[in-house]
């Protein structure tokens, strides 16, 4: 997205959103489409490239998150034109404006792959906040709820992730129970 004229240019709609808006709504749903894109290949490499003990429900859920992670680049791409932008959807786009670290193409071992899907999802769920924030900020609520929607289910992904980490993070090398820290609750909260 590095040609300004482009990324800033609207195609006349009726759509009722100021234009000075819609172009920043415009480039951040064009940054989401390009993490979405490269979270997707980096669930595919992932897919494709697992082994070990837990291969087989591993490569499943790999691909589940990859076809998943299809439908919100289709979903995101539209709300872009919608708005009257150009949707940058190609994979040269998605390499480049991509807010995610590259995948490690090194790595083989099931729990590897969880750990680098873990954090790809983590900064993108993060991302995903930001943009519900900054959408409805700017008088947008139909992309902050789309934002939304999408949101809620990368955040149980990332728990399907985690799941598979979260038992090791809290025992010690030799099986037994770690002393762990734990977050307060504040009080009031249930």
């Amino acid at each position: 997205m590095s040609d300004n004229s482009i990324t800033s240019r609207l195609y006349p709609t009726r759509i009722d959103i100021p234009a000075e808006a819609r172009v920043q709504i415009v480039v951040l749903l064009n940054k989401t489409l390009a993490a979405t894109s490269d979270l997707k290949t980096q669930a595919k490499q992932a897919h494709w490239n697992v082994k070990g003990t837990d291969f087989y429900q591993l490569h499943l859920l790999f691909d589940e998150l990859a076809g998943e992670l299809e439908g919100y680049i289709d979903m995101v791409a539209e709300r872009v034109t919608a708005l009257g932008g150009y949707a940058f959807g190609t994979a040269r786009a998605a390499a480049s404006n991509s807010i995610l670290p590259e995948y490690p193409l090194d790595i083989l071992d099931g729990k590897d792959h969880v750990t680098a899907l873990s954090d790809r999802y983590g900064f993108y769920a993060k991302h995903l906040r930001e943009a519900i924030d900054k959408t409805d900020e700017l008088g947008d609520l139909d992309t902050a709820d789309l934002y939304t929607e999408i949101s809620r289910t990368i955040d149980k992904r990332l728990w399907f992730l985690e799941a598979h980490l979260q038992v090791a993070e809290i025992k010690a090398e030799n099986g037994k129970a770690a002393t762990t820290k734990t977050q307060k609750i504040p009080a009031g909260v249930k």
